[in-house]
């Protein structure tokens, strides 16, 4: 039971991120100016790394491919855009509930992360079977 429900923990973890890289993907100009909005550093250069990070780390975890690195760089963008997207603590009084739950949702999310950091990808991944091999 532990492997499927490590297997169904990664898919659903990877249906926050895929879907949010894909979208930068294919909204690339928006993306760029929600990132230069925030005022990071080198939009574009984030905007590439933002939906590399998501993308390829879906992947990853849904492979069950280099799982532990896949969700630690997966965990450190995250507290990274939680903390430049989601700071509640300078929004405007009729955002700061919103971007609240979705700074502490993140925090969750990282969570959920840390334990695949420290229990890899189960049995059913890539990882097993080169593990096995």
């Amino acid at each position: 039971m532990n492997n499927a429900l490590n297997l169904i923990g990664r898919l659903l973890i990877a249906a926050l991120f895929l879907p949010a890289g894909l979208a930068k993907l294919s909204g690339f100009e928006g993306t760029v100016g929600y990132i230069t909005s925030v005022g990071l550093p080198m939009p574009t250069a984030a905007a590439v790394a933002a939906l590399a990070v998501e993308i390829l780390g879906s992947v990853a975890l849904i492979l069950g491919f280099q799982t532990r690195v896949a969700a630690a760089v997966l965990a450190l963008f995250t507290l990274v855009a939680s903390i430049y997207f989601h700071a509640f603590w300078v929004a405007a009084p009729e955002q700061a509930f919103v971007q609240q739950l979705l700074f502490f949702k993140n925090i969750g999310l990282i969570g959920g992360l840390m334990v695949l950091v420290s229990s890899g990808a189960g049995a059913w991944s890539l990882d097993a079977k080169k593990q096995a091999q």
